[in-house]
């Protein structure tokens, strides 16, 4: 795997193209510029709005407003992802952030405006203009939160507020992405380099355990040294949200969470209920896992090591793009030539450099078209990776291509159902086409572990969210002890007797930026378990199931989450869809066990 110093390195095709959005910093100026003049004129219509034609004005103007403060948002965002340590990407997006509280500012009043209307008002209001049609859906479905809704003057305060509340999130970020510095480990010529992201995904599977080792106690030192600043950050995030939940008159933050797509709590509960009971088949690849290594005992460094010796693959980029291609044919040559554009076209930055935002992910931009960040590593992981974001900016691309811009932008309920399908897609695509059995072990293998990475470790991560939430809803205070206290208790529940602690396990908490996206993580447990049932019947070859799919990925927010998941065969207000998954995982288990 070539190492790029900078980003001057890495091939122009293999990053992404900016150019897209803004080709020329002035119009980001003048875009700048005019949003601020727009959010001026949107205050004007605070007490304005007297009739059909006023507001059809005011929401026609706010859309607009909308459409460029995103491609001027999103750019500043990119770059930065670009290079975090970048102090010129910085101050651009510092301009945007604060652009954006002038821009919630000045739209702070519609909302209590809205609900101050009785519904007779506003049929009227629809019935005598008719370019109100097309907000018509969006201005009922707020009515959903006529008692979550303060004043004119509250919601004004509380989005003056917005970059305040927003502080501890970006606290983290600069922390986990600029300030981090991993401890060393020993390269292959036995001197002592610092560990970087990318080194430790490669070196925590390592089948040299002292290697794993190593890599492990570099990869949590930084981690544990800034426990206490980390700590402040996240209980200071999880306080905001409690505290908003009860300024809008929610029952819990929990409950906020999930108000927007429609979700009831019971879908939450269920997930975790259902998955500790049905745990066992965990506990049992956990004995296998240690049996198989031939450990006396099993540490959280043994977890990811291939189970299978002698097979880990090298797969460039290259060659994992033309297998995403193959993988994916089952979902037809439009789908493919979507992705085949995402190539050709530069949406996607490839290659981890420094200071570049760790991770991966998809940025759907109405107008333009997803841009996707990868670090990729050129390895099996990688590989689902680059599969798992295509699928995200597919979806983004149909959604844009199918939608008006009200309701193109999915939500992230759905989201995970469309990566996670191209994930499943791609496992069976390799597990039928290998012919090595050792290979084919070794895929069965890491689909376990993504099984268990994607479903069981997401179930335990939103555990600790609804326990830290509720300990905030009762007045106790959150610090390092606590979160240490919570999510050890957690991890062992969820991973059985077979794993001996280190000390850092506790501190496990620390390093999950999606805590700061709270009642998030569930999401990706609820998208897995509905695409095991759809990509299993897309590959088997059923139409009917395809094309319903499909019409999914053309849904965006037109439809509650739920709804749209029900036109696909998958009904998540009951417990079918997450006992099939742990069913799923349970075979897997079971077969894999066959060949140890």
């Amino acid at each position: 795997m070539v190492t790029y110093q900078s980003r001057t390195d890495v091939s122009e095709s293999e990053k992404w193209n900016l150019a897209d959005i803004y080709s020329d910093l002035n119009k980001w100026e003048e875009d700048f510029h005019h949003i601020e003049k727009v959010a001026a004129e949107l205050k004007e219509f605070d007490g304005s709005i007297r009739d059909g034609n006023s507001l059809f004005q005011y929401l026609k103007q706010s859309e607009e407003l909308s459409y460029k403060f995103n491609h001027l948002y999103a750019y500043c965002m990119l770059k930065v992802d670009e290079d975090t340590r970048d102090s010129n990407s910085q101050s651009f997006l510092d301009r945007a952030k604060s652009l954006s509280v002038k821009v919630s500012s000045s739209r702070s009043f519609f909302m209590p405006f809205l609900l101050s209307l009785d519904e007779e008002t506003l049929n009227g209001y629809i019935a005598e203009e008719p370019g109100l049609k097309y907000f018509e859906e969006d201005l009922y479905d707020s009515f959903r939160y006529k008692t979550h809704v303060l004043s004119k003057e509250q919601e004004s305060v509380l989005s003056q507020l917005g970059e305040a509340l927003s502080v501890p999130s970006t606290t983290f970020g600069m922390i986990n992405n600029a300030d981090i510095k991993f401890g060393e480990v020993t390269d292959e010529n036995g001197e002592k380099i610092e560990l970087t992201r990318g080194m430790y995904s490669k070196l925590i599977d390592d089948e040299d355990r002292e290697k794993r080792r190593e890599a492990y106690k570099a990869y949590y030192k930084p981690y544990v040294e800034a426990k206490n600043t980390i700590a402040s950050t996240l209980s200071a995030a999880i306080k905001n949200n409690v505290t908003l939940a009860r300024i809008r008159n929610y029952p819990s933050a929990l409950e906020k969470g999930l108000f927007g797509d429609k979700v009831p709590k019971e879908v939450y509960e269920n997930l975790i209920t259902s998955t500790k009971k049905n745990i066992e088949p965990l506990h049992q690849y956990s004995r296998i896992r240690r049996e198989k290594l031939g450990l006396d005992e099993l540490r959280q460094y043994d977890l990811s090591v291939p189970l299978v010796k002698g097979v880990k693959q090298v797969i460039p980029y290259e060659k994992a793009f033309e297998t995403m291609l193959k993988a994916l044919a089952p979902l037809g040559d439009d789908y493919l030539s979507i992705l085949k554009e995402f190539k050709k076209g530069r949406y996607i930055d490839v290659r981890e450099t420094p200071g570049k935002r760790s991770g991966a992910y998809n940025l759907g931009i109405y107008g333009v078209h997803p841009f996707i960040l990868l670090n990729h590593q050129d390895d099996l992981d990688s590989l689902f990776t680059l599969v798992h974001e295509c699928g995200h900016g597919v979806h983004s691309r149909l959604s844009s291509e199918n939608q008006p811009q009200i309701t193109a932008h999915y939500s992230i309920f759905v989201a995970e159902v469309a990566s996670t399908v191209n994930e499943v897609l791609l496992i069976n695509y390799l597990l039928k086409t290998e012919k090595n059995e050792a290979v084919r072990k070794h895929l069965l293998n890491h689909f376990i572990d993504q099984f268990k990475g994607t479903f069981f470790t997401q179930v335990m991560f939103a555990e600790f969210e609804k326990i830290t939430h509720e300990l905030a809803e009762k007045g106790v205070p959150l610090n390092v002890e606590v979160f240490n206290r919570t999510y050890e208790s957690l991890f062992r529940e969820y991973n059985g007797t077979e794993i001996v602690f280190n000390d850092e396990v506790k501190y496990g908490w620390s390093r999950i930026p999606h805590f700061y996206r709270h009642f998030y993580v569930y999401k990706y447990a609820t998208g897995f378990a509905s695409a095991i049932h759809l990509a299993t019947k897309i590959f088997e070859g059923d139409q009917e199931t395809l094309h319903s799919y499909l019409e999914f990925l053309k849904s965006g927010s037109s439809d509650y989450p739920l709804e749209l998941l029900k036109k696909t065969g998958v009904d998540l207000t009951t417990p079918t869809p997450i006992e099939n998954a742990l069913q799923k995982f349970k075979e897997l288990v079971e077969e894999f066990s066959q060949f140890v």
